[in-house]
């Protein structure tokens, strides 16, 4: 089952509201934004944004009985010249790219002791990058990050969870002006992890970002990754792989809020499933305001479903508020293995196991290779080379 919608310049859409038929509501949340946990009320599994969720696998993230009573262990490597800091809430520099959006986030606004700032000055361009590694050694933990890159700065992020925890997040990327930023997420946690995470970035006029969130691990993981815009000529491209496993639930929630004129944006997740109960959600939320004229987006969301008894729950959605565009639209597509591929590859003497593996390297690749750093994607392709033996061995 596929679906794709496009909305070409000069569309009709002026002074309307395009959507996708999914829902009409995708974009708006049961409460706004807050820093305060006491805004949100504690979610039922009804509400829009928790429909798909397992709650009572959450281990208390979402009602406040979950204490802070875990650890873990954070490593930073960063170049000369980059910053790194601990400091209270009451910095300044906390906040800046967005607030909290659901009771969970709010939480762990709530209940971190110290908030980490990474600052790479204005100028910048690394030629190593700046490596963050999270491992959890058990119990709850909070968190806050916050990457304040400087105008014109040129920067690598590499943010790499593993180990077992029950862990929620805030992290933020302020760009300045012109600066060009890469964020590469792992989620390779023990199956009995749970993490929720919410990423905010703020891209700065004429900066470019470029999101790779890769999920392997946990047995619940849900990430909401939204960016916004502070200056026309902003580029943001988000980029996802996910390998369900089962009994997994890994969940991708996106906002692109196109809030200013010119700006540009493309998504690209996907996603392999495979055994019983296995499941994964993508929900892409794409709103082009009255203001953002000249924008130019597009989204897309594909999933392999490689065994039985795996589900997948994939919303794509697309509001417009002006018709003066560049150009705008979105597909979403779940399913097996397609028949003539196979035949394509074991008419030419390959054997169907490995015919089978070369499709999902293939379905894989092109995300992979947007990472860029070697080390990072040689990982990758080995824990996919892992999850393959698994499910066409």
């Amino acid at each position: 089952m596929a679906e794709a919608h496009n909305i070409p310049a000069g569309s009709s859409t002026t002074g309307a509201i395009a959507v996708a038929a999914e829902s009409t509501t995708a974009t708006r949340m049961s409460a706004p934004p807050s820093f305060d946990v006491a805004d949100f009320p504690v979610p039922h599994g009804r509400e829009e944004e928790w429909r798909f969720t397992p709650l009572d696998r959450l281990k208390g993230l979402h009602d406040g009985t979950a204490q802070a009573t875990g650890t873990v262990k954070t490593e930073v490597s960063a170049p000369d010249g980059v910053t790194v800091e601990k400091v209270s809430r009451d910095d300044a520099r906390i906040g800046r790219a967005g607030k909290p959006v659901d009771r969970v986030a709010a939480q762990a606004f709530s209940s971190f002791e110290k908030a980490s700032v990474i600052t790479v000055p204005k100028d910048a361009v690394l030629t190593e990058p700046v490596r963050v590694n999270l491992h959890g050694e058990g119990g709850v933990t909070y968190g806050h990050t916050v990457f304040d890159i400087g105008a014109f700065a040129e920067a690598v992020i590499v943010i790499d969870h593993t180990g077992d925890a029950v862990r929620s997040a805030n992290v933020e990327f302020v760009l300045g002006d012109g600066a060009k930023v890469t964020v590469v997420s792992v989620q390779d946690w023990d199956d009995t992890a749970v993490h929720c995470s919410q990423h905010n970035a703020l891209v700065g006029r004429d900066a470019t970002f470029k999101s790779v969130v890769v999920t392997f691990g946990g047995d619940l993981v849900r990430l909401n990754p939204r960016v916004s815009y502070g200056g026309p000529g902003a580029e943001a491209e988000l980029y996802g792989l996910y390998f369900t496993d089962a009994g997994q639930h890994q969940e991708h929630r996106l906002l692109v809020d196109h809030d200013t004129p010119n700006c540009r944006s493309n998504v690209a997740y996907k996603g392999a499933l495979q055994g019983d109960d296995a499941h994964a959600v993508w929900i892409g939320d794409v709103l082009i305001r009255a203001e953002a004229t000249g924008t130019d987006t597009y989204e897309l969301n594909r999933n392999l479903v490689l065994t039985d008894g795996s589900r997948v729950d994939s919303v794509p959605n697309l509001e417009i508020e002006t018709g003066e565009i560049v150009g705008a639209g979105h597909a979403s597509a779940t399913g097996r293995f397609e028949d003539d591929q196979l035949f394509y590859l074991m008419a030419r003497g390959i054997p169907e196991r490995e015919a089978r593996r070369l499709v999902v390297r293939g379905f894989f690749a092109e995300l992979v290779q947007q990472i860029g750093l070697p080390d990072v994607e040689e990982r990758l392709i080995s824990r996919i080379e892992a999850e393959l033996e698994a499910s066409v061995s």
